[in-house]
């Protein structure tokens, strides 16, 4: 064990309450939990479902994800949104391979899943045969709610350390499964412009 000396003795008097300490692992985790930037990588109408998660209503800023990157090089979450035809497997793959570790997978929708109605041999059964998924959010398409949910279940998985540990354990994604969750109601009509009047001739 080392000596621990007094701050305050060594003419630092005053910096009590300007310190924190803490283990940098937890620091890491955090930041990457809170500043993760997005790829997109949409394929079909899940995609629009993704883009209107980027708009004002949902605000998808909150969550450190304020522009989804182009460049794969920028992005720590790749969002597969929709269905994977053969011909896009190895693209998808090679986007993957260019983003910087750590990084992770969000399957989004049914198609991206599973292949959903698409079952026939031009459709990828599943992306996880090519590239490994940690999170997978349900819907044909998944309401933007469902894809924050999955965004969110990703952050607190990151700053938990519990996804590198699920990695680690099967060798490939971290297979999360969430459930859907239903999108927010909206008016069924709305009517604009004055009410109407009638008139009558004298």
């Amino acid at each position: 064990m080392g000596v621990v000396r007094n701050v305050l003795d060594d003419g630092l008097g005053g910096l009590e309450h300007n310190f924190i300490t803490g283990r940098i692992e937890d620091l890491v985790k955090w930041s990457r939990s809170r500043s993760s930037w997005g790829a997109t990588f949409g394929l079909a109408c899940c995609a629009i479902e993704m883009m209107g998660t980027g708009g004002p209503h949902y605000d998808i800023a909150r969550f450190g994800m304020e522009v989804f990157r182009a460049s794969p090089r920028q992005a720590d979450i790749i969002i597969v949104a929709g269905r994977v035809s053969q011909k896009m497997a190895p693209v998808l793959r090679q986007v993957y391979d260019q983003m910087m570790e750590p990084k992770w997978v969000i399957s989004m929708g049914v198609c991206a899943s599973s292949g959903g109605m698409f079952n026939n041999y031009a459709i990828l059964q599943g992306v996880d045969q090519i590239v490994p998924v940690d999170v997978y959010a349900p819907g044909c398409p998944p309401t933007p709610e469902t894809l924050i949910h999955a965004i969110e279940t990703l952050h607190q998985q990151i700053e938990d350390g519990e996804i590198m540990r699920r990695r680690a354990k099967s060798g490939a994604g971290a297979n999360i499964h969430i459930t859907e969750i239903p999108a927010q109601t909206s008016p069924v009509s709305v009517s604009l412009g004055r009410p109407a009047t009638s008139w009558t001739s004298s």
